[in-house]
């Protein structure tokens, strides 16, 4: 539980503000914001797959200068020249 409170001379406005950014750090407001629609368990699955892929690419990137991704991906399609 997130507890806030109002320093002397400090305004609410200030108060809020420091609550809202704790309720941040801590991920309240992504968690309420999950919970408001229904995930199937395979959408779950997918998405926090995702989501430990998206931090272990970036702790490489941080870790290895050379990084260069997961891999080769797909040439693109040369397109066809128009000749005039």
């Amino acid at each position: 539980m997130i507890k806030v409170q109002v320093r002397p001379n400090e305004s609410l406005e200030a108060a809020l503000r420091r609550f809202k950014r704790q309720c941040n750090f801590k991920g309240i407001f992504r968690i309420a914001k999950a919970q408001t629609w229904h995930e199937k368990r395979s959408d779950r699955r997918r998405r926090e797959r995702r989501e430990r892929l998206r931090t272990i690419l970036k702790a490489a990137r941080k870790n290895d200068p050379n990084f260069r991704g997961r891999g080769k991906t797909r040439p693109r399609p040369k397109r066809a020249r128009v000749r005039k």
